[in-house]
């Protein structure tokens, strides 16, 4: 009894320690439906394959597109997300087309005007591969370009294939988004930490119509393989210019609600979303100066005036708005504190009235406590991964 017991323990650590392969890495599930067939892939710099070498044990990347075509794949165009193929244009920069591997690949930017592939753009391609690292909140904008490419998939009769990868921020928290608030940073009724992986997304907009209400997208999602939703991972490429530390990330949920204030997030120094402030701020723990960056942020908030605030390290499954809430009470023109870009980030326009009358962050969260348990049953519907 003791020596199966001892087996199943190596078992249990074996398993536990396993290598996580995502679903990019899958080939032999996608690869057969690639073949013979003229290929769009949705991609940016995270779009890659990440494989350990056996003899130095250190992790190889290789970009999917140049993967594919290694393997003599057709890939006519490459759709592109906000930030770009190379993931160096600031949030809200506006790219213009160019061209890939020796001009003969398209590169459309899905951003701007053109937020979905139009039918001309469709035409000659015959399926599309989805494959970006998505940070798991709301208002990150690659999971609205998920949504309007499996719309343009629907209009246009195409299959799309979605290779899945970890969501970093894997919990479900804050408020769910009201109908008057839906834009690009806001498209469905979720929550702004939604709980699912992007394949798992993918699955759960198209089962309940919100894509299309009459129409399914011809989906195939690739699951990853020894996906543990509990763990924590680390992601190999960081997503866009301004979260360049899983740190970033993990504060990403809270601190992106700054965004909707004049409140700086240290973008134009070393460590956005990772620390927050004003020049006025009256605690001076943090002293910050935001700089011009090319690429990353080029006109920051209080650029070049000396800011004060808080290093942040979030690490809680949940919306922090005590930490808002704070900012608010040290800033010395109330009436303008919030903007209309708040309630797009928060989802509901119902927070910043809240805050301003005083209510403590417990009894703010109660009041979307009803909309998380909805939506936590509809949720629980398309997970993939125990």
């Amino acid at each position: 009894m003791k020596k199966i017991l001892f087996l199943l323990a190596i078992l249990c650590v074996q398993t536990s320690f396993a290598q996580l392969i995502i679903g990019n890495n899958r080939f032999e599930k996608y690869l057969p439906m690639l073949e013979n067939k003229r290929v769009a892939v949705v991609c940016n710099h995270t779009s890659v394959v990440v494989n350990v070498n056996n003899d130095t044990e250190k992790k190889v990347s290789k970009h999917l597109v140049d993967t594919l075509l290694g393997k003599n794949i057709n890939i006519k165009t490459l759709f592109t997300p906000e930030h770009g193929l190379k993931g160096t244009q600031e949030a809200g920069k506006l790219i213009n087309g160019v061209s890939y591997y020796k001009d003969s690949i398209k590169i459309i930017s899905l951003y701007g005007k053109n937020k979905k592939p139009t039918k001309q753009q469709m035409n000659d391609i015959d399926i599309v591969v989805f494959d970006l690292q998505d940070v798991g909140c709301r208002f990150y904008t690659y999971i609205s370009t998920l949504e309007y490419v499996m719309a343009a998939c629907i209009e246009n009769s195409k299959p799309i294939i979605v290779l899945d990868r970890p969501n970093p921020n894997n919990f479900v928290a804050g408020p769910v988004l009201k109908k008057d608030c839906k834009s690009f940073v806001g498209m469905q009724s979720i929550p702004i930490c939604y709980g699912l992986t992007i394949g798992e997304y993918a699955k759960m907009i198209n089962e309940e119509h919100l894509v299309d209400s009459l129409r399914l997208c011809d989906l195939t999602v690739i699951p990853m393989l020894n996906y543990n939703r509990d763990s924590i991972y680390t992601i190999d490429v960081f997503p866009s210019p301004n979260l360049q530390s899983m740190q970033a990330i993990r504060n990403y949920p809270t601190l992106c609600l700054f965004e909707g204030t004049p409140i700086s997030v240290g973008r134009g120094t070393n460590q956005p979303f990772e620390i927050a402030g004003f020049p006025e701020y009256p605690i001076k723990i943090k002293k910050f100066v935001p700089k011009s960056i090319k690429g990353v942020a080029e006109n920051p908030p209080y650029m070049n005036d000396t800011c004060f605030g808080v290093t942040y390290k979030i690490n809680s499954q949940d919306i922090e708005l005590e930490e808002i809430i704070e900012m608010y009470n040290y800033f010395p023109q109330k009436d303008k504190f919030f903007n209309r870009m708040f309630d797009l980030l928060t989802g509901d326009k119902t927070i910043k009235e809240q805050i301003k009358q005083g209510k403590s962050a417990d009894d703010i969260r109660k009041t979307w406590e009803e909309d998380l348990r909805n939506y936590e049953k509809i949720r629980q519907k398309y997970l993939i991964y125990k």
